[in-house]
């Protein structure tokens, strides 16, 4: 059973920094609260991961290490997420962990097929697609055929969204060249 309190403070919070920012301090400041709150992070059909996720997202940019207790869950339930205001965030951890963590045979793989159909998924939101794109040039660093792949999806795809995916796109097709 998922501890009430902290999930009314998830289920009331909203996609505003300052609601992110008390509610991800709130669980900095109770760790005992961690597996109640990962419960509800890695739950993909509750109602209120999405929310999670965004407080997850927060927590991670100030200290990454928290996510390695979790991460082969949190690895394994990355082809589980479809809400785009989850994924959104889901991602952005995605490429902290392909720039600042060690990850095993397992979670690479994961990590990379998750990047690679968010990018390629066509009603996908370019934010996702974007830090998509950034891990998986991450990755590609260990493996060239990432970038060969990448490189031919960003050309294939590159007219087909806004100005933000086109900037992303040629960031990394520079890097790549």
């Amino acid at each position: 059973m998922v501890n009430p309190e902290l999930y009314q403070k998830i289920q009331e919070s909203t996609a505003h920094v300052a609601s992110k920012a008390v509610n991800s301090q709130y669980i900095l400041s109770n760790p005992d609260l961690m597996p109640d709150f990962f419960e509800i992070v890695l739950s993909t059909s509750d109602k209120n991961h999405h929310k999670a996720c965004w407080i997850l997202e927060m927590i991670l940019e100030k200290d990454l290490h928290l996510l390695f207790s979790y991460l082969d869950q949190f690895c394994e339930t990355l082809p589980y997420y479809s809400n785009y205001s989850a994924l959104r965030s889901i991602s952005k951890i995605c490429m902290f962990l392909s720039l600042h963590a060690s990850l095993n045979e397992k979670q690479e793989k994961l990590l990379i097929e998750s990047s690679y159909d968010w990018l390629i998924d066509p009603n996908g939101k370019v934010a996702t697609k974007a830090y998509a794109i950034r891990t998986l040039y991450q990755m590609g660093k260990k493996n060239t055929e990432i970038h060969a792949n990448l490189s031919r999806i960003l050309t294939d795809d590159y007219t087909k969204y806004s100005s933000a995916y086109k900037a992303v796109a040629r960031e990394i097709m520079k890097k790549i060249a």
